[in-house]
């Protein structure tokens, strides 16, 4: 069930999207609360689930990665033992940073890093083929990346 932040929780959320190493004093000063209220409302926020951690965003380019790539999958099985299969197999994989399950044409979108165009096509090859359950992939390639964010909007 949502659970719906009042406008402090709002500011607060914000505040923590845009920077997670944000203080409690400088997160209090923003919401005019002492620090003690602060802390116990950003607990709260984490307790319920809304904040699920704090990250990291890493340039993938200055580590080495210079390819984005999506993978189209259609499946030729529909069961749910062939989804699991499929789905536990995509988690343990570092190189695909979010799977989509979808509606329309694909079954699943996968987003892939890889170091270059044959770093690609080889994870391809030897890895998404053979994934459980796959009949037909089709991939592209971003040429431009226009937008990341990871910012939920906060109303």
């Amino acid at each position: 069930m949502p659970i719906t932040p009042d406008a402090i929780d709002r500011q607060l959320l914000t505040a923590l999207q845009k920077n997670g190493r944000t203080t409690v004093g400088e997160l209090a000063e923003l919401v005019s609360l002492s620090q003690s209220p602060c802390w116990r409302r950003v607990r709260q926020l984490e307790d319920s689930g809304i904040i699920a951690g704090y990250h990291a965003r890493l340039d993938r380019k200055l580590l080495g990665y210079g390819v984005l790539g999506f993978v189209h999958l259609a499946m030729a099985d529909h069961t749910l033992e062939k989804a699991d299969a499929f789905e536990r197999e995509v988690v343990a994989l570092p190189q695909i940073l979010s799977c989509h399950n979808l509606s329309g044409r694909f079954d699943y979108q996968l987003e892939v890093v890889a170091r270059d165009l044959e770093a690609f096509a080889e994870f391809v090859r030897n890895n998404i083929r053979g994934l459980p359950g796959v009949r037909e992939i089709s991939t592209s390639f971003s040429l431009k990346e226009v937008k990341r964010s990871n910012e939920v909007p906060v109303k």
